[in-house]
């Protein structure tokens, strides 16, 4: 019965009983009071009925209220909502599982949930099913009605009564595909990833090994650039670098043990550069491969032999005992340059001059003093003839200070202008009369007085300082030259004989030099003769032929000096343009008192005119001397018995007397 029903009969019921009373009234009181108590407690029971009855009216609403709300929670939830008995019979569903299973929600209800699972799942939900005893959670495949299986998520619950007797279960069903296709997404993506990582790491293998190798490649190149700044790239042997560190280690070494004692050997080959340029570099380079191998043979492992370059070498002995150990090494070395050496099947034999710098002569502080020193010993070796070793001593150290000394003074002559040019007569033989100079450099040093060229030419060719030094005599002597043939026409001069060195020959612009200064002068090609050494012939080779040769063709006459002290061949002589031949002082000085000089001296003015060249006899002295040279057809002459070097005006005053001899 409804609520409203069941006020309106109580309603009623009142109604009736009050109707009663006032039928009642005029019974007995007691009876009558009986009766109104009995309808007043009834009237009470009544008005409390009432009020429980609209208390059950609100809370029925409430009820209703709540019902609805769990109806909508059910029908719109998102996922789908089941309900079944313990049968697995759909008793309720909502919209979502209608659509999700296919079928229309009214006609969904009373179907069994197991003909909505896809075949191959179905004895899994039955096992699921039977052992279900809590909420589960678990992936099926759903079949709706008419469509294509797909994955859910599945989470059952079970139902019980308020005596705890099972009812059925609750089911939430979810569509899982695009969670599915996602992970299956993410699947193929983390195993293409996978595929991509192993690429990437063959990749990375490979890029590491390839640097690897790069490194490995680096650390060879480093190695070998290493060595390379240690050791000399042709040879092998130590370098310059090296060398010196050893040396600075040495020195320090002996500071803090007194008693060692270590020695510098300086060497340098005699007259390599004949070999190299008549051989060819690479024949010079396989000699000085030759030469390092033969200095490791002599010395120790604890020893350093390098390469400073060129053909100069030097040799670090450590901890020796005694200067007879560091001489020891010399003649070693000595012995072994003494054998042969073979290049392209021809033997060819080298010496070297070595200087020995010992750590006990001097107290050493770095190591370019050691080997300064060796070098001024092994300088001294080679002034005294070569093949040969020197000890260094405090004479050779004032010595080269003295050089220095001279080189500094030197240098400070060509700013200060003062050199000077003499001139020595040359003397025709034939008419008596002065044919024309030979040029003399002198040096006015303002503290030694007037020096002669062989205490400064060396000195001058080894700084190089004899290029703008030879340049400046060469232009002075032409230009005076000039000045008196143009002054003095009637003495008709003919020729100023200038002496080149070996060193300026090997300036690559002698012959535009040597132009150019005749064309600023306005001297005559023909007008100057050129002495050049044979030895300068020998060692510079085709060089020195190429210039004579371009000389020649410019009018200029060469005359080969010293001649009979050198190395030139009579072979050398025919082929070369040679106009005069200068016998050397050494044959004249003693021919008046030795037959073999005077031999020697006919032979040579015999040859000469053979060959069509004239014959200077150089070094004059006495009235006998002048007698035989003229018996012997000698055509040219000069020295002391005419007239010792002049300077400029002495030589004026000397053309203009016109001697005859």
């Amino acid at each position: 019965m409804k609520v409203d029903g069941f006020s309106q009969q109580i309603e009623q019921l009142y109604s009736q009983i009050e109707e009663i009373l006032e039928c009642d009234g005029t019974k007995p009181n007691s009876q009558q009071e009986i009766i109104t108590e009995a309808f007043e407690e009834l009237n009470t029971i009544m008005e409390e009925l009432l009020t429980a009855s609209e208390e059950l009216k609100v809370t029925r609403v409430a009820v209703e209220k709540e019902r609805q709300r769990y109806q909508d929670l059910f029908e719109f939830a998102p996922d789908g909502y089941l309900v079944t008995n313990t049968d697995g019979t759909i008793q309720e569903a909502n919209n979502v599982a209608a659509t999700l299973l296919g079928v229309q929600q009214k006609y969904l209800v009373g179907k069994p949930l197991i003909l909505f699972i896809a075949q191959q799942d179905r004895q899994s939900f039955s096992c699921q099913i039977n052992n279900l005893q809590e909420i589960l959670n678990w992936e099926i495949h759903l079949q709706p009605r008419g469509g294509m299986s797909f994955p859910a998520s599945v989470k059952a619950s079970v139902v019980y009564d308020f005596d705890g007797k099972q009812l059925g279960w609750r089911w939430v069903v979810c569509n899982i595909t695009e969670r599915k296709q996602a992970e299956e997404m993410l699947h193929q993506a983390y195993s293409e990833l996978e595929i991509r990582v192993v690429e990437r790491t063959a990749e990375l293998v490979k890029a590491n090994q390839k640097l690897l190798n790069e490194i490995i490649e680096r650390k060879r190149v480093e190695s070998k650039l290493l060595h390379l700044a240690f050791h000399d790239a042709l040879t092998g042997l130590a370098n310059r670098v090296a060398f010196m560190n050893r040396l600075t280690h040495a020195i320090n070494y002996s500071k803090r043990h007194s008693d060692y004692l270590y020695a510098v050997l300086f060497i340098d080959l005699d007259r390599f550069k004949v070999i190299n340029d008549s051989l060819g570099h690479l024949n010079g380079d396989q000699l000085l491969l030759e030469i390092a191998s033969r200095l490791e043979i002599c010395v120790r492992s604890i020893d350093t032999a390098a390469r400073l370059g060129g053909d100069e070498f030097t040799i670090l002995l450590e901890g020796i005992h005694h200067v007879s150990d560091a001489i020891t090494v010399a003649e070693r070395i000595q012995q072994e340059l003494a054998l042969p050496i073979e290049l392209e099947g021809q033997e060819v034999f080298i010496t070297a001059s070595i200087g020995i710098a010992l750590s006990s002569t001097v107290d050493y502080q770095h190591p370019e003093e050691l080997l300064r020193d060796a070098d001024t010993a092994m300088y001294r070796a080679k002034m005294l003839g070569r093949a040969r070793y020197e000890l260094f001593n405090s004479d050779m150290y004032a010595n080269a200070l003295a050089r220095l000394r001279l080189e500094t003074d030197l240098r400070r002559a060509i700013e200060r202008q003062e050199f000077q040019v003499y001139y020595q007569p040359i003397v025709s033989l034939t008419s008596g009369s002065i044919l024309g100079f030979e040029a003399l450099l002198r040096w006015e040093h303002p503290e030694r007085g007037l020096l002669n060229p062989a205490d400064f030419i060396p000195l001058a060719e080894e700084t190089g300082l004899i290029f703008s030094i030879g340049k400046w005599a060469f232009h002075e002597a032409c230009r005076q030259m000039q000045a008196w043939r143009v002054y003095h026409r009637s003495n008709l001069l003919e020729k100023i004989s200038i002496n080149l060195s070996v060193k300026q020959f090997s300036q690559p612009d002698l012959i535009e030099q040597i132009g150019q200064i005749l064309h600023s002068t306005g001297l005559d090609a023909g007008s100057l003769m050129l002495e050049i050494t044979e030895n300068a012939i020998v060692e510079n080779g085709d060089k020195v032929t190429t210039a004579i040769f371009q000389l020649r063709e410019m009018g200029i006459e060469l005359s080969i000096d010293d001649f009979g002290t050198g190395y030139f061949s009579l072979g050398g002589l025919y082929n070369f343009p040679i106009s005069v031949l200068k016998i050397d002082r050494s044959f004249i000085s003693t021919m008046a008192t030795n037959s073999k000089n005077l031999e020697i001296i006919e032979i040579i003015v015999t040859l000469a005119h053979k060959l069509g060249v004239d014959v200077l006899a150089e070094g004059v002295e006495t009235k006998e001397q002048l007698v035989l040279l003229r018996k012997l057809n000698c055509k040219y002459s000069q020295g002391h018995f005419f007239s010792v070097p002049l300077n400029s005006s002495a030589a004026e005053a000397l053309i203009m007397q016109n001697p005859q001899w």
